[in-house]
């Protein structure tokens, strides 16, 4: 029961990141600064033709894998994104479709890609069959996801403001290396840090790339005025900066069927 997420809406993520999908690539650095890792990642090994970018999002790395010259298949959950993808022509295919029961045979693709999409799912070890079911043997999965701790600043801040849990749940880096136990694999934690000069525009770029609270419901009550005022007072401050830390996990599995 310790791998499992509950309660993920997966009608409101999709949602909330296809009314994202326009402005996304502005506000999204963080995913931007992760995938290139996670494609470093993948780079170091042998890789075949065929890749699936499963959470593609706008395509922005589908286009990557594209421009090296890979057959690349864009999978998203939100049609939105996926239709601005496709606009884009980011990919050879597009497939709406949920990582947890993909719509792909076995042993079909060279590597998964996955950046930053797993943490929506209700189960990560769900999504890593997945993964590996798709995959060939002598193939490649690549994923990384929020872990534990991510966005640590602003859940102390709302703590100290009202008693509603304003912060997704996201699991332990232990649960995460414990989904890939059944694999060889290798899991490497890293942490990114942003900094915003008011509290504003960093509520807003949270909203920008669709991550608001959305695994067991919207926040209570409206952000008026007096409560960011609030939110702002509590908020632990560094240099006169709102710092707001994210906990990354990359994980790595061979394909050793």
């Amino acid at each position: 029961m310790d791998l499992v997420v509950k309660s993920v809406d997966k009608q409101a993520i999709a949602g909330a990141f296809g009314r994202a999908a326009a402005k996304y690539d502005t506000v999204a650095k963080l995913q931007q600064q992760t995938g290139e890792y996670l494609l470093g990642l993948a780079q170091a090994e042998k890789i075949g033709g065929r890749v699936l970018d499963a959470g593609c999002g706008t395509g922005f790395f589908s286009a990557r894998w594209k421009q090296l010259g890979k057959q690349v298949i864009a999978l998203d959950l939100a049609s939105g994104m996926l239709s601005h993808a496709k606009e884009q022509q980011v990919a050879d295919y597009y497939l709406q479709g949920d990582i947890e029961h993909l719509g792909l045979a076995d042993n079909s693709l060279d590597l998964c890609f996955s950046n930053l999409a797993v943490q929506w799912c209700n189960d990560l070890p769900s999504a890593l069959r997945e993964f590996y079911r798709v995959t060939r043997p002598g193939g490649l999965i690549v994923f990384s996801t929020l872990a534990q701790g991510s966005l640590n600043e602003l859940a102390t801040a709302w703590a100290r403001v009202d008693d509603y849990r304003h912060i997704n749940h996201f699991l332990p880096l232990r649960v995460i290396t414990q989904a890939c136990q059944p694999y060889r694999h290798k899991v490497i934690n890293r942490q990114y840090y942003q900094h915003y000069p008011q509290l504003l525009p960093l509520l807003n770029s949270l909203k920008g790339i669709g991550a608001t609270h959305l695994h067991y419901g919207r926040q209570q009550g409206l952000m008026t005025k007096k409560r960011l005022t609030a939110l702002a007072e509590a908020y632990p401050r560094n240099n006169g900066d709102y710092p707001l830390s994210y906990q990354i996990a990359f994980g790595v599995i061979y394909c050793d069927k």
